[in-house]
């Protein structure tokens, strides 16, 4: 990895990033390194830097950077955004990714943009415990969007059946946000005709795929809600059951989007860049090296959107794609590195001419 590329980098990061030029090549040199060597392990990374500095020289750097670099909360959601060169409307997807480091839960609640091209994380908290997240801390999570976007941005908000409850659905609702979420079939609701029954007795005698409105009765300081429902059976025979706020919405073919969130999680992981090798366990630390995480994602989707341009990615004989559009970019801005790294760098002209983000 030449000197000249991290020089360049953060050249095209300074007008957005507030840091001292010391600190911004530290943030140029994380980034490529990490897509150069597959790996967010610092000690890994530090082997990429050239010249005759000494391994453990830019340890120390990389070191430092995490235990002394302080940036807002989202710093990278408006890069990220930007770098894509997305506007208008875009899904996003709600999803947990959790891992051990020794006996310790890493456990990441994430909000990620997916678009027919691209899956990006854009936002996260870090859950200071094991398990599923609350309410509480999905409404934060969404109010910080919301204070950058907007609930304008959101085509439709999709998330598994770990994200229900009545008051985050009612939250969702009254910012007016589209959403299309699986629930439970052991959910009770109330049917049109006012009877009171669980989801699976309800569907017992319906078909398949038809969609009906029926409603979550009030629990405490919760409304009631009345949704839209769509059903269908999947292998095994269990129940896939979306609830939607959008009574037009095709909801179980939208809800078919929300597995790019789980193939994100492969891209930061093992189709990527090894997320679970780092040995960081503070919130603070592990916030900052997600950013870093989200740019470099972002930024091997910019490179395979420009390398595909308007074509399309090949398809095997059995449907699915040979790479995906992370893995080709990926691929790509590897090469590239290691041959033109200059060219390599071509996607980041896409934020040079933007205000500061932070």
């Amino acid at each position: 990895m030449t000197p000249q590329a991290i020089t360049a980098l953060s050249s095209r990061l300074s007008p957005h990033i507030r840091l001292s030029k010391s600190r911004l090549e530290t943030l140029s040199l994380l980034i490529v390194a990490m897509v150069s060597a597959r790996t967010v392990n610092l000690s890994h990374l530090a082997c990429e830097r050239a010249g005759s500095v000494l391994i453990a020289s830019t340890y120390r750097r990389l070191q430092r950077f995490f235990q002394h670099v302080s940036l807002p909360e989202d710093w990278s959601a408006g890069l990220v955004v930007r770098l894509l060169g997305l506007s208008g409307t875009w899904h996003l997807c709600l999803d947990r990714t959790n891992w051990k480091i020794g006996a310790r839960d890493v456990n990441i609640l994430m909000l990620a943009i997916t678009t027919q091209r691209f899956r990006v994380p854009l936002m996260w908290t870090v859950l200071d415990k094991a398990g599923s997240s609350n309410a509480e801390e999905r409404i934060a999570l969404l109010r910080r969007y919301l204070a950058l976007f907007g609930a304008g941005s959101v085509k439709l908000l999709l998330a598994d059946r770990e994200f229900i409850g009545l008051e985050w659905l009612n939250f969702l609702e009254a910012r007016g946000i589209p959403f299309a979420i699986r629930v439970k079939a052991g959910m009770i609701v109330i049917t049109e005709d006012g009877k009171r029954l669980r989801l699976r007795s309800l569907l017992a005698k319906r078909r398949p795929g038809r969609k009906f409105q029926a409603t979550f009765p009030a629990q405490g300081d919760a409304e009631a809600l009345t949704l839209t429902f769509a059903a269908k059976r999947i292998k095994g025979g269990e129940l896939l059951i979306v609830a939607s706020n959008v009574p037009d919405q095709n909801a179980l073919n939208a809800y078919r989007r929300r597995w790019s969130i789980e193939c994100l999680f492969g891209d930061a992981k093992t189709r990527g860049l090894n997320l679970e090798d780092t040995r960081m366990q503070t919130a603070e630390k592990l916030s900052l090296l997600l950013a870093i995480v989200a740019m470099a994602i972002a930024w091997a989707n910019k490179t395979a959107s420009a390398l595909i341009g308007t074509g399309k990615l090949t398809r095997k004989t059995h449907g699915h794609y040979a790479k995906s559009w992370f893995r080709t970019g990926f691929d790509e801005v590897r090469r590239l590195l290691r041959s033109n790294p200059i060219a390599a760098l071509d996607p980041w002209q896409s934020i040079s001419k933007r205000k500061r983000v932070v």
